[in-house]
Parts: C-alpha cells; structure tokens; sequence
C-alpha cells in the first residue's frame, strides 16, 4: 500500500534550523510531485513548497530565503531544510504526493497520498 513516511519534527529556538525528510512507497503511478503543507492550531492547511519530477520547486512567499525543499536521487525521498525558525513556522507539517499533471502545486486538494505529519515546535 501507499506509504509517506515522515521524519525531522522537533523542538527548535527561533532561529534553529530542522530538516524534514517525507520518503514514499508503493505509489500507483508515477512521475509525481511532491510537496510540504502545514498547518497550526485553529488555521487552515498551507501550502509551503513542492518539487516536481523534473526537480523545478515552489516555495511559499512566507518561507522564501529561509527554507529550501530538494529531492532525493530516487525522487521518491524529499526533504525541507528550514533555517531561521521563527515561532509562527509553528505547525504540524505533512508530506503530500500528487500526479504530474497541470493542477496547481499550491491546493491541497489536488495532492492524492498524505503523510501522518510531524510536528515542528518554534520557541521564542
């Protein structure tokens, strides 16, 4: 069965640095995005950055300059190095596969498989 499989939440000082690592199994299809979402106590899911096929990203305006999202040689491993951690970066964040298609990276609704999350706690 389809497996994202997270890892690298924690507790962090603002201004620490994370990695977070989401690798994927047993996907029905392929090639395929992946992408990053959080989300916080009371607020909606939001996009944070997403990496296609061909290794072209997006991030969010929020985390520009400060995290980086790359893909692992299998392109079924990818990783989110977050660097100046800020308290608002607070939330739960979720791996997420979707098709290579033409549906916007940036909606949740479009992404077909869902890691269990990982929580990343920023204290001030």
């Amino acid at each position: 069965q389809v497996q994202l499989v997270e890892s690298g939440g924690g507790l962090v000082q603002a201004g620490g640095s994370l990695r977070l690592s989401c690798t994927a199994s047993g996907l029905p299809f392929g090639p395929f995005t992946m992408g990053w979402f959080r989300q916080a106590p009371g607020k909606e899911r939001e996009f944070v950055g997403a990496i296609n096929w061909s290794g072209s990203s997006d991030l969010a305006d929020s985390v520009k300059g400060r995290f980086t999202i790359t893909r692992g040689n299998g392109k079924n491993t990818v990783y989110l190095q977050m660097s100046s951690l800020k308290p608002e970066d607070t939330a739960i964040f979720y791996c997420a596969v979707k098709g290579a298609d033409h549906r916007a990276n940036t909606d949740y609704v479009n992404y077909s498989y869902w890691g269990q999350g990982t929580q990343v706690t920023v204290s001030s």
